[in-house]
């Protein structure tokens, strides 16, 4: 198993933000910049990554195109990332598991995040949400806890997928409520609250936003969420810290990334844009609509908060006893 400390990724990662601050060759400027994206077209990362590129082509003052790359949950992206011009032409919008989760579950990673991935910021947090069918006549999180405490067949939940970040967040909430909970998997999220709907699972952890419609279509219950405040799409519906689960707080990101090495000016320019699109109140709006939270700062902040995510997810992949293949 490949093994990524936080002194290393903070170190790593702010080492090749800091390098050498060259002028842009005019050529690079001229040129259409691209957005790799490792998710297919119509999903919410890619409605994410366009909404960026119209924004930031007029900050940039350049076309921006977004290049979807699927494959991998991501991976296939950072590896055209790392073999790309570190000219600021190629940026990478991705999850923060492509540089914080898979170094603990993928026992061939291809690429070194604090080498290959330069930060240049947090765009959007997503929470993670645990939910149940509101036939169950489970109300409340503490509902569910004795449900489970007092039933083994209550100590599974649905998740998207093996080694993504719902099924480890998953493993961090039976570890609150002191009870090994064990991952169902399936392919996506549509097929969890299918599941979930249709009662053939007794609960689902994935991300918040990708249970809000069935949620509020009263299909789903969603009985708490990760994020340190209530989320602003879910107000009524209480933290894991108010439910008396504190340590199973945390939020999943987006960001993005240039390749390995890339000059400082660069980085700074696509910086600074970034900052000002994540302030417009229209992005800001769309973002919160899909489930998201939006963020917008700098390449240090991505830094520590890579960090931060790189501790959560190694423990819990510890944790959960998931073994990289």
């Amino acid at each position: 198993m490949i093994r990524l400390t936080r002194r290393h990724a903070s170190h790593a990662l702010l080492a090749s933000l800091l390098a050498a601050s060259a002028v842009l060759p005019v050529q690079a400027q001229e040129r259409p910049a691209k957005i790799l994206l490792g998710f297919p077209a119509g999903g919410s990362f890619d409605t994410i990554a366009r909404l960026l590129a119209d924004k930031l082509k007029g900050e940039l003052n350049r076309t921006i195109i977004v290049d979807n790359k699927p494959g991998a949950g991501g991976r296939l992206a950072v590896d055209i990332l790392k073999n790309a011009p570190n000219d600021g032409s190629v940026v990478m919008f991705g999850p923060d598991a492509v540089a914080s989760l898979y170094p603990f579950t993928v026992a061939k990673l291809n690429y070194n995040p604090a080498r290959d991935l330069t930060p240049i910021g947090t765009v959007a947090e997503f929470p993670f949400a645990i939910a149940v069918n509101p036939q169950s006549k489970i109300n409340t999180l503490a509902d569910l806890v004795g449900g489970i405490k007092r039933s083994p067949n209550m100590a599974m939940f649905g998740t998207p997928a093996v080694g993504a970040p719902p099924h480890f967040y998953g493993t961090i909430f039976g570890d609150a409520i002191g009870v090994k909970l064990e991952p169902v998997p399936f392919q996506g999220s549509a097929p969890v609250n299918m599941a979930l709907i249709g009662g053939q699972i007794p609960m689902a952890v994935d991300v918040m936003g990708s249970m809000l419609e069935n949620h509020r279509a009263g299909k789903i219950r969603v009985l708490a969420v990760s994020t340190p405040q209530r989320a602003p799409q879910l107000p009524d519906v209480p933290t894991f810290a108010e439910s008396g689960y504190a340590s199973a707080t945390g939020l999943g990101f987006n960001a993005l990334y240039a390749p390995g090495n890339t000059p400082a000016a660069a980085v700074a320019g696509w910086s600074k844009a970034l900052t000002k699109v994540m302030a417009l109140p229209e992005v800001k709006d769309k973002l919160i609509s899909m489930g998201f939270i939006p963020v917008g700062k700098s390449p240090e902040e991505l830094v520590a908060r890579t960090a931060g995510s790189t501790r959560l997810w190694e423990q819990a992949v510890k944790a959960s006893g998931f073994v990289a293949e």
